[in-house]
């Protein structure tokens, strides 16, 4: 399990108080509140329907564009409101990047790839866009394995490198926080292995929240877990929240006990 944790637990990255959402009148979220630590890496965990992939695009406003969406309650980003009456969604999103379960690779080459972010944040300059590219590979571990077929296509990667190019182009745009929704779940063991070395690697300078359903993942890699799960009303909620090796050795609920031993979910 990372460390970080414990010289980071007293730095709040991400805080939800109260938060509900609905899609039109469906209640999908029921009075979410937890504090997600910086500089480490929190999974949320639970069966399949109970809103943890609903709650990790409400970090980056991703929710936004399904119609009739609605949230009440606050969640905040370094102290600022995420769902604020004057919040740039577009710097938002640069701060909060985004990697789905599976490679959503752009239909151009891998520079062109790494490059889109900050071009479209404005850098033009041909030097500083070749800089970045670099180094987001180098931290993704794949600057030596692409670095002379830069100009190919990106889809015309294995899988694996595939998923790590999309943490690499999330990376160049300079984000403080990067969601990852189940984005081990088409991998192979050992391309699942890389991006598990690179999140424990990545945890030491950005927050990382991961939405995954391998309670082995969960517990190798994540610092903190929350659990959810659809209550009688059939709205998504917290159960628990806790350090991942307190859940997993001493979970408080039994719902909680129940699903990480596999009885159900």
């Amino acid at each position: 399990m990372n460390e970080t944790v414990r010289e980071s637990n007293h730095r709040t990255k991400l805080r939800l108080q109260t938060v509900n959402l609905y899609y039109g009148s469906y209640h999908a979220l029921g009075d979410v509140t937890f504090d997600i630590p910086a500089c480490a890496i929190t999974a949320i965990i639970g069966p399949s329907g109970c809103g943890k992939s609903s709650l990790l695009r409400l970090f980056n406003r991703m929710n936004d564009l399904i119609p009739d969406v609605r949230v009440e309650g606050d969640i905040f980003l370094n102290d600022s409101a995420i769902y604020g009456k004057y919040t740039d969604v577009v710097y938002l999103r640069q701060k909060v990047g985004m990697v789905f379960q599976k490679p959503n690779i752009f239909p151009m080459s891998i520079y062109d790839n790494l490059v889109i972010g900050p071009r479209h944040h404005g850098i033009k300059n041909k030097n500083d866009l070749a800089e970045i590219a670099e180094r987001s590979l180098s931290q993704v571990a794949l600057w030596d394995e692409v670095k002379d077929n830069l100009n190919k296509p990106g889809l015309g990667l294995a899988m694996g490198q595939q998923q790590r190019l999309c943490i690499a182009r999330a990376l160049a745009v300079e984000p403080e926080v990067i969601l990852m929704d189940e984005s081990c779940s088409a991998l192979d063991p050992e391309s699942t292995m890389k991006i598990e070395s690179l999140m424990l690697e990545l945890a030491q300078k950005y927050t990382i929240v991961i939405v995954t359903h391998n309670m082995e993942q969960a517990r190798r890699v994540s610092d903190m877990a929350a659990f959810m799960m659809i209550d009688g009303k059939k709205i998504g909620g917290l159960v628990e929240y806790a350090r991942t090796s307190e859940m997993f050795v001493n979970p408080k609920d039994k719902r909680t006990e129940d699903y990480i031993t596999g009885r159900f979910g």
